[in-house]
C-alpha cells in the first residue's frame, strides 16, 4: 500500500498516514466498539465481512491497532477520587529516574504517566478509592522517594468529556 498525504479534517494537515478513507473509518469504528464482528464491521464500512476482517488484521499487523481493552466503571469498582498528580524531581540522575519509573509502574492507582516539559517533570493520572488513598499515594509512596522534590495534586471534580478515540 502506498502512503498518501491528506488534508481531511481530523487526520492532520500534511500528515503521512498510509491509510485510506476505509482504513480511517475502520479505526474509528473499532475505537467505538472493539467487539465488532467482521459482519458488523463490514456492514458499517460497506464491505464484505471477509474484506473488513482482512483490513482489521492488516491494521493490527501494521501496528495501527495495538490492542483491545474494556472500559470499566470506576464507581462500581469503588474508585471515587480521580486526580492528576504533578511530580517535580529533586534529582535528575539517570538511576533515580529509572528508580522512580519502576516505583510508578508498581502503583496500580497510577493509570497513566507522562514525562513533561515545564514546571513538573512528570504528570500522573490516578484513581483512588477515597481521599485517604490519594493521601497515602502522595505522602507515603511518592514523597519518600529519594528523587522526588515536590508533589502537587489536583482532584478532578467532574469529567465533562470522557476519554475520546484518537482522531483518524
Amino acid at each position: 500500500m502506498r502512503a498518501f498525504f491528506t488534508h481531511e479534517k481530523g487526520v492532520g494537515r500534511g500528515k503521512m498516514t498510509g491509510l485510506d478513507e476505509v482504513d480511517s473509518q475502520l479505526l474509528t469504528e473499532v475505537q467505538k466498539d472493539a467487539m465488532l464482528t467482521a459482519q458488523e464491521l463490514g456492514d458499517r464500512l460497506n464491505l464484505s465481512p471477509s474484506q473488513a476482517g482482512r483490513r482489521r488484521q492488516r491494521l493490527e499487523a501494521d501496528g495501527y491497532i495495538t490492542g483491545y481493552s474494556a472500559k470499566l466503571d470506576p464507581d462500581r469498582l469503588g474508585l471515587s477520587v480521580q486526580a492528576f498528580v504533578q511530580v517535580q524531581m529533586a534529582s535528575h540522575a539517570p538511576e533515580m529516574a529509572r528508580s522512580f519509573a519502576s516505583l510508578i509502574a508498581k502503583q496500580t492507582e497510577v493509570i497513566s504517566a507522562w514525562a513533561m516539559t515545564g514546571e513538573a517533570d512528570y504528570l500522573l493520572r490516578v484513581w483512588c478509592a477515597d481521599l485517604a488513598g490519594l493521601h497515602h499515594l502522595t505522602h507515603k509512596v511518592l514523597l519518600p522517594h529519594a528523587a522526588v522534590g515536590r508533589v502537587q495534586s489536583q482532584i478532578v471534580m467532574d469529567q465533562f468529556k470522557q476519554d475520546a478515540a484518537l482522531p483518524t
